[in-house]
C-alpha cells in the first residue's frame, strides 16, 4: 500500500471511532432528553452522524453507490426534521389554546347546549 492510501486509511478509521463515540453520546441523548425539542435534535444530529459513517465506509471501500444512499437518506432525514418541528409547533399551539380557555377546554364552551326552563312551557 502507498503512503496516500495508508493516510486515507488511517483517516477513515479515525472517522469512523469518532463517529462511533458520536453516536453512543447521541443515543444517550436521544433515551435521557428532558424535553421533546432535545430528542428530535438528537434525532437529527443521528441522521448526521450515519451520513458521516456512508461517507467514510465509501471512501474507504472505494464503492461510490454509497454516497447515492447518504444522498437519499439526507433528504429523508431533513423531510423527518421538518415533520417532528412541525408536530411540536402544532403541540405547542394546543397547548397555548388549551390554557386560554375556560374550564372544560376549547370545544367544551362549542358544544354546549342551553339550558331551557321547564317551567311555563306549553304541551
Amino acid at each position: 500500500m502507498t503512503a496516500p492510501e495508508a493516510i486515507i486509511q488511517a483517516a477513515c478509521t479515525f472517522a469512523l471511532i469518532v463517529l462511533g463515540v458520536a453516536f453512543m453520546l447521541t443515543v444517550f441523548r436521544v433515551v435521557v432528553g428532558p424535553t421533546l425539542p432535545d430528542r428530535v435534535l438528537a434525532l437529527d444530529m443521528l441522521v448526521g452522524i450515519v451520513l458521516g459513517f456512508i461517507a467514510a465506509f465509501a471512501i474507504r471501500t472505494g464503492y461510490t453507490l454509497y454516497i447515492d444512499i447518504a444522498i437519499s437518506l439526507g433528504l429523508v432525514g431533513f423531510l423527518t426534521t421538518v415533520a417532528f418541528a412541525r408536530f411540536i409547533l402544532a403541540r405547542g399551539l394546543v397547548g397555548e389554546a388549551a390554557a386560554a380557555t375556560p374550564k372544560g377546554g376549547a370545544k367544551a364552551g362549542k358544544n354546549r347546549k342551553k339550558k331551557t326552563s321547564v317551567k311555563g312551557a306549553k304541551s
